[in-house]
């Protein structure tokens, strides 16, 4: 078998309630080697592309009942839909293209159209095709990789991190007093490589849709002060002062909204650790409050606040994007804040930054009661 025989022949979806025009495109797209399947109205055709999804569809936009417009919407509005280019068959003029270009349609042709300029179109349309297809095919093996390569570095990084703590503790044999600070600097660098990688391995997780968060009564003030107990220890090394505000309402469910605890606790505590980890003089007020919109929604409302070095007016715009490192000598991956950013935004939530260069952070999320 020659590769030719192995490769995927494009299979095309014609609709029009005229059966002499379907038979008509029939003919020339099957005598340059396409598969074309034929439906004359729309409901059939929302019916065929989800049992099976051609790879462009020919559409008329004149039927009885749902219109070519209104198939067009439908597609596009489906999420569950990949992209397939739609081609616009219209005897109307240029208002009716309109219409169908911001229905979603990607391109048109007028009847009656010429056969040369039909197969050009259909060609133009399938190149597209092809290539969104073999992008997305490549984010997902890279998404792939991505997600075994941390999987698979997780493993080394953690048994050496319980062999280098049994170093520590001596349990092989004594160990000078160097040793075990060079020991202790093995193991700390060890931490933060092991971190990085269970933020790069739910970051892939989140991009992949793969992440499943599991939403429940989660108080937002226990989670905010186990953080800032658990965090400042390291702030009194740094000499640095941490102080913790609660301006919720007394009320036993103030701080109770619905939520998945674990990720919450992991946005809460990157932005202490990381109002810490920038500041080197002054220190870190942690606040919790009730905001109210416009439109009478209520929020739970955190914010860390530091005195830190600032951020760049230009830098702010792009904090949140994957990989998007500081300025400062101490930035990370550029991981944490994008991933805090998406388990916010997965709780319907919102978070933002305010900076100066040399005046400290401001970072606040809100959280929907």
């Amino acid at each position: 078998m020659s590769l030719e025989d192995l490769q995927i022949v494009d299979r095309i979806l014609a609709v029009d309630d005229i059966p002499d025009n379907l038979h008509l495109v029939q003919a020339i797209l099957e005598s340059e080697g396409y598969e074309v399947k034929l439906v004359v109205n729309g409901e059939t055709a929302l019916a065929e592309i989800q049992r099976l999804p051609p790879s462009l569809i020919l559409l008329d936009v004149m039927m009885p009942g749902i219109d070519g417009y209104e198939v067009t919407r439908r597609i596009r509005n489906n999420p569950e839909n990949d992209y397939i280019p739609i081609l616009l068959v219209t005897a109307f003029d240029d208002a009716s293209v309109v219409e169908g270009l911001d229905a979603g349609a990607d391109d048109f042709i007028r009847k009656p159209f010429d056969t040369e300029e039909l197969l050009a179109r259909v060609r133009s349309l399938l190149r597209l095709k092809h290539s969104i297809d073999a992008q997305k095919e490549m984010t997902r093996q890279r998404e792939d990789f991505v997600s075994r390569l941390t999987h698979d570095l997780r493993t080394p990084l953690v048994a050496a991190d319980r062999m280098l703590n049994l170093f520590l503790q001596e349990t092989f044999c004594k160990i000078s007093p160097e040793m075990k600070k060079a020991i202790a600097a093995m193991i700390r660098s060890n931490h933060n490589l092991l971190e990085m990688v269970n933020t790069l391995l739910e970051v892939s997780r989140f991009e992949a849709g793969k992440k499943t968060l599991n939403f429940a009564s989660c108080n937002l003030l226990s989670i905010v002060e186990e953080v800032v107990q658990e965090l400042s220890p390291l702030a009194e090394e740094r000499d640095l002062t941490i102080e913790f505000k609660n301006n919720l309402q007394q009320a036993e469910d103030a701080s109770v909204i619905n939520g998945d605890c674990l990720e919450l606790r992991r946005v809460v505590s990157n932005l202490i650790g990381n109002a810490i980890k920038f500041t080197d003089e002054g220190g870190v007020k942690v606040r919790l409050s009730e905001s109210i919109s416009d439109t009478g929604q209520s929020w739970v409302k955190l914010e860390v606040e530091d005195t830190g070095y600032g951020i760049a007016q230009e830098d702010q715009k792009t904090i949140f994007e994957r990989f998007r490192q500081g300025r400062n000598k101490r930035s990370g991956s550029g991981l944490g804040l994008h991933l805090s950013n998406r388990i916010i935004e997965t709780h319907r939530g919102k978070i933002q930054v305010f900076s100066q260069l040399g005046k400290g952070s401001l970072f606040t999320f809100l959280l929907p009661k």
